[in-house]
């Protein structure tokens, strides 16, 4: 028998943002991060420490779902991070490296915990406020009668995934293919409870990014039908097309032994038994007038050829991810038991086809309103497909979200430096009745106040890779970026031609100032409502920006009230 060993008391570790292993760890965290941002961030290659399959990505979902974090603060920062990307796909780096900053900043404060979370929330509700009201510089109205702003936000998504690997005319096809696949998901016919449809994205690795296209439909991969001659279809008499989708299997062995003791009489063959019930199924979906079986499953071979016989297309291992699109642009509705068949289960399609990409086959399913769309997605490797394919989905995100409000923030670093700017100017003229609601001084609402620009503005320092200087006018609070090389005491009307987002150009006198250089108080104008050439703008979605602003600071101002970290020993 094993020692019995006595249990060990809990270990309390007080104030664990003081330790240096934490100050150190989330220093790190931040650096790895910041490394990653924007379109000309650097790669990061994770895989566990006794090989397997390596990830090559700068994505934050990718790089948080495998990234091993020990301490709880950091084990509670990188879970915030993740509930917002998992909410709305996007805009995970700025909410993590902003959240970093905040503490690292607020930290080096000599003002109480407690009074800089309340100053905080303050700062949070005006930069709410602002980016809610009409007077809000750095916001763009999304116009869905127009693709333009559509175009913008896709292709800001794209560009700033570098491990896709893509090139220019690459990010214009497949932005050009990812709105138009969710304008297959939009319904032609709005009702009260509009759903939008689905894209199945399809692998093909290893072909050309420009062989990706988008289909109406869904694509069944099947090996075993191959591209010889047109399908011949079994139709109703309204030229349709009916379907019977089955989610479960049809192999024809559905005794399971370990689930119990089944009595067979003598002479019985449970083999031939559920043969003669699959056959009787089969006569029913012929009789029925259905043309097209979509099995979840497997289906007997014997099955399958009296289908096939009976012009009847058979189509099994769907798998389960396919069932809920099928039923939703079919219309018809799974059926669990071939032991119960009701006619009323049947859905509809306008055609059937085959179609063939690279060394793949499938059958194309093609409803009468296209709801639900597959976008067959190329790419080199499996390393670059894989990074294109979170993009995709995250692209496809961000457009959804933009349907339910329809607004699109400056993207480049501009909304951080013009908030920034905004929170400064108002920061200064604060009523003494709004100090004493907070319960603290002038001064210290300017410390906190200023730790929160400061953070604000290194997220858009993160964008620049290349040791070049960055600059922030003072006339809109806009984020400029000057190439590597060049002296701080340049003329920089000389050196740069657009803003980060690219909606401002060096027009007029903009009066610069470096961005890491003394703070000053700008006066924010509104930026210009006509958005000129809008297709090159570089823009965030709207909700998910806002969302990982307040989710930065509320995980901030936790981390800061975190007095105590108690870990069992056992």
């Amino acid at each position: 028998m094993s020692r019995l060993e006595a249990k060990k008391p809990p270990l309390f570790i007080s104030e664990p943002l003081n330790k240096d292993v934490v100050s150190q760890s989330l220093s790190l965290l931040s650096g790895i991060l910041k490394s990653c941002y924007g379109p000309a961030g650097r790669l990061k290659q994770l895989h566990n420490g006794v090989g397997g399959y390596v990830c090559t990505t700068s994505q934050s979902s990718a790089i948080l779902s495998r990234l091993s974090v020990s301490h709880p603060v950091l084990s509670v920062l990188t879970a915030s991070v993740q509930s917002h990307i998992s909410r709305f796909s996007d805009c995970g780096l700025f909410t993590a490296i902003l959240c970093c900053s905040l503490i690292e900043n607020f930290k080096s404060l000599n003002v109480a915990s407690c009074t800089v979370i309340k100053i905080s929330k303050h700062l949070l509700g005006l930069c709410m406020d602002y980016l809610k009201s009409e007077a809000c510089g750095c916001r763009v109205a999304v116009d869905f009668s127009s693709v333009e702003t559509l175009l913008c936000l896709v292709r800001s998504v794209l560009t700033s995934k570098p491990a896709c690997m893509l090139n220019k005319s690459e990010v214009d096809h497949l932005t050009t293919l990812i709105l138009k696949a969710f304008m297959f998901t939009v319904p032609c016919h709005v009702e009260t409870d509009a759903v939008l449809g689905k894209c199945i994205i399809v692998p093909v690795k290893g072909g050309r990014v420009a062989d990706s296209t988008v289909l109406p439909g869904l694509l069944i991969e099947t090996p075993e039908i191959k591209l010889t001659k047109p399908l011949t279809v079994k139709r109703t008499c309204s030229n349709m097309i009916k379907i019977a989708l089955f989610c479960v299997s049809m192999s024809g062995d559905c005794f399971n032994h370990e689930e119990g003791t089944v009595t067979v009489h003598h002479g019985i063959s449970l083999e031939m038994s559920e043969l003669d019930q699959l056959l009787n199924v089969g006569k029913q979906l012929v009789n029925d007038e259905v043309g097209l079986v979509v099995c979840q499953k497997v289906i007997h071979p014997f099955l399958k050829q009296y289908l096939k016989e009976n012009h009847v297309i058979a189509v099994d291992r769907a798998g389960l991810s396919l069932m809920e699109p099928l039923s939703q642009m079919t219309g018809s509705k799974p059926i669990a038991s071939i032991h119960l068949l009701s006619p009323s289960c049947y859905g509809n399609l306008k055609d059937v086809c085959l179609e063939s990409f690279a060394s793949k086959h499938f059958v194309h399913l093609i409803p009468k309103d296209a709801v639900i769309c597959s976008l067959i997605l190329c790419n080199r490797n499996e390393t670059a497909w894989d990074e294109l394919k979170r993009a995709c989905e995250t692209a496809e995100h961000v457009l959804q979200l933009t349907i339910k409000e329809p607004l699109a923030l400056l993207g480049g670093g501009c909304t951080e430096t013009h908030l920034a700017s905004y929170v400064r100017h108002k920061s200064g003229s604060l009523s003494t009745s709004s100090l004493n609601d907070i319960d603290c001084s002038r001064a210290q609402y300017q410390l906190v106040a200023d730790g929160f620009c400061r953070s604000l503005e290194s997220v858009a320092c993160s964008l620049n890779h290349d040791d070049g200087e960055i600059l922030t006018d003072m006339v809109y609070g806009h984020c400029w970026f000057v190439p590597s090389g060049f002296p701080s005491v340049s003329n920089w009307s000389d050196l740069v031609s657009k803003c980060g987002c690219r909606i401002n150009g060096n027009t007029e006198n903009l009066n610069w100032r470096l961005l890491q250089g003394q703070f000053g108080s700008p006066v924010i104008q509104g930026c210009p409502r006509a958005l000129g050439k809008a297709d090159f703008l570089t823009l965030d979605c709207f909700a998910a920006k806002c969302s990982g602003l307040q989710v930065a600071l509320e995980t901030a101002n936790l981390i800061l009230d975190l007095s105590y970290v108690i870990e069992d020993q056992n």
